[in-house]
């Protein structure tokens, strides 16, 4: 029974990593079921046995898309000392995955623009993205901005600018510009009362 269980979370990595690499590199609309089969190296059966569909093998790679940069993130904050460096210190996270040679855009942008609205593929690009806002909003909160809400907004439009610049102009630099337009953005940034008294 134990090496059963073993075998099944080792078809299921090795299909989540085909999947990554496939549907990353080619989009999840084009890359049929058959080709990650296949590049898994497992049976068919254990496609559907572990992920119940496509959709199923979608969802889960893009939640470990969004487990893996939230642990990027999290890891590049250590970093900094204070909340608004931290602000900052997002874009750089971002800067080490433009980097990365096989950088080709936000995965969930791309799975989304290929689905139906009302797809389970579209609530895992949600929950990235409300985990994105809510983390800006919490350091924007913690850096004492008069409108922490309003302003995780706007960094999370230039987040979202940056990565799609960095992969239309294929540019990696553009983290760099959106980190120098956040400063920018922050530096102007009314703070609540209580914050900017000595």
């Amino acid at each position: 029974m134990a090496t059963k269980t073993a075998t099944k979370a080792s078809a299921r990595e090795r299909l989540l990593e085909a999947a990554n690499e496939l549907f990353y590199s080619e989009g999840v609309q084009t890359v049929g079921i058959d080709r990650v089969i296949e590049h898994a190296g497992v049976a068919k059966a254990s496609l559907y046995n572990t992920f119940g569909s496509k959709e199923g093998l979608v969802c889960a790679y893009l939640d470990l898309r969004y487990v893996r940069m939230k642990d990027r993130i999290t890891r590049t904050l250590t970093r900094f000392r204070t909340p608004r460096e931290q602000l900052l210190g997002v874009f750089d996270a971002l800067g080490e995955a433009f980097t990365d040679p096989e950088y080709n855009g936000c995965a969930f942008v791309r799975a989304t623009a290929e689905t139906a609205e009302d797809s389970a593929i579209r609530q895992v690009a949600d929950n990235y993205r409300v985990w994105v806002r809510g983390l800006l909003t919490e350091l924007a909160t913690a850096s004492g901005y008069a409108a922490p809400e309003a302003l995780a907004r706007q960094l999370h439009l230039l987040y979202d600018g940056a990565g799609q610049s960095a992969r239309m102009d294929r540019d990696p630099s553009a983290a760099t510009t959106a980190r120098v337009a956040a400063a920018t953005l922050l530096d102007a940034a009314p703070l609540t009362a209580c914050a900017t008294t000595p």
